[in-house]
């Protein structure tokens, strides 16, 4: 992964470096992650939608794998723009390019905008596959992976510790039916860590929860991955099933020392908060150098 998105500045990123080396927040610097810490090297690669490649000094992880063309499925029914074909866009290279140097995939539920048709017919038998529970863990045996392992609680992949976290895909009143709860399903987040790397939460598919706080008290993540696209359901567009913007404000304040990375817009049709919108609400409320919005394909460096 060593591709970067040339409309991001060096600046940027090594400010982004310097606020995770140092647990502060970064004004323009030109110092380079070379000299801000001694800790291994850790690369968060933002591929489309919730589908991130999270690389512990050579053992690579991709997360939520979403490998339809453009248009390659339908949109979603009962949710907003329903009418729009997913995924919105293309991947940035092709599903081999994604694909090599993976060591394992995770995947945190088996919704299509993370687990989709494409991913299941290109990503190899025998590749560990890590999930949430003993359903799920069915669901990708019954498609053919021969190594699916069920995430409790904590396990360690060569020399990288995961950590299952808790979440919920909607708000209380969405969840107060036990229908609507059951159409949406578990979902879970996870933490990697490693011995003298940076600590990355990828919260998954979830809106601000208890469990969020809990999982950023307990780790303590230098890098919090969040799903910002506000994702709405018809009929309930004051409800989002995701996080959205004030999620994002709130993780600034919530982890203090952490990089916050905005991912899971502008790919599938019910996200209702894009890239451009999230970027101006970080500006007016003067979080810039605390939250990253990688385009699609943009590494960064930790």
């Amino acid at each position: 992964m060593k591709v970067f998105n040339p409309l991001r500045s060096a600046i940027v990123l090594s400010g982004i470096a310097v606020l995770v080396a140092s647990g502060t927040a970064y004004a323009d610097t030109s110092v380079t992650t070379a000299t801000t810490s001694v800790a291994s090297s850790v690369e968060v690669q933002q591929i489309r939608n919730a589908t991130v490649k999270i690389d512990f000094s050579g053992t690579t992880f991709l997360v939520d794998p979403m490998l339809s063309p453009k248009g390659g499925f339908p949109g979603f029914e009962g949710t907003y723009r329903s009418e729009l074909r997913n995924p919105l866009v293309e991947m940035p290279f092709s599903v081999d390019e994604v694909l090599k140097s993976v060591d394992a995939v995770v995947v945190t539920h088996t919704h299509t905008d993370h687990w989709d048709e494409a991913a299941q017919k290109q990503i190899p038998k025998n590749m560990p596959m890590f999930v949430q529970n003993d359903a799920d863990a069915k669901t990708l045996r019954g498609q053919g992976f021969k190594d699916v392992r069920v995430l409790k609680g904590a396990v360690t992949f060569n020399g990288v510790k995961l950590s299952k976290t808790g979440g919920q895909h909607g708000s209380d009143l969405w969840f107060a039916d036990p229908a609507r709860a059951q159409a949406m399903g578990p979902v879970m987040g996870v933490v990697f860590s490693a011995p003298k790397a940076k600590t990355v939460y990828v919260a998954g598919d979830t809106v601000w929860r208890p469990q969020v706080d809990q999982a950023l008290k307990q780790h303590k993540p230098d890098v919090v991955i969040l799903n910002t696209g506000s994702a709405l359901m018809t009929g309930w567009e004051e409800h989002p099933i995701i996080m959205g913007k004030q999620d994002t404000l709130q993780a600034t304040k919530a982890a203090p020392k952490a990089a916050i990375v905005a991912v899971h817009m502008d790919s599938v049709n019910h996200m209702s908060l894009s890239r451009k919108e999230l970027r101006e609400f970080v500006q007016e409320n003067k979080i810039r150098d605390r939250v990253m919005i990688p385009e699609d394909g943009e590494v960064m460096k930790f």
